[in-house]
């Protein structure tokens, strides 16, 4: 049996090519990230529970979880899959797309809601 069989000779910091300092600098960013999401979620989860109770109209709460998944997915794309270490141009390879697209759904949600208030003015 060679030493590569066994874990125990194993050591993280060597095959990662990390020191132990730097990978807790990492584990700390990560569990940072982790906060930051699971407040921005309970922040959605309490916000969906009580808007009727604290008087706050839909359009508003629609508004405030657009914004916040926003926010938690630049995070989740930044830190989780580590985007934000990637070269620029790369990162503009993979985001512009996505920013067209969503223009484009943005676009053509406010056009339709047009002709659909044409639409039912025509025939109800």
């Amino acid at each position: 049996m060679s030493d590569h069989d066994t874990h125990e000779y194993l050591d993280f910091a060597a095959i990662s090519h990390h020191s132990e300092e730097e990978g807790k600098k990492i584990r700390k960013v990560i569990w940072n990230i982790f906060w930051v999401l699971l407040g921005i979620t309970t922040v959605e989860v309490v916000l969906g529970i009580f808007y009727k109770d604290w008087g706050l109209s839909w359009h508003l709460v629609k508004m405030t979880f657009i914004g916040l998944t926003i926010a938690k997915a630049y995070y989740i794309v930044a830190y989780y899959m580590h985007m934000k270490d990637e070269w620029k141009n790369f990162r503009m390879a993979i985001l512009v797309p996505y920013v067209l697209f969503a223009l484009y759904l943005i676009y053509m949600v406010l056009t339709e809601a047009i002709y659909q208030h044409e639409f039912q003015k025509l025939f109800f």
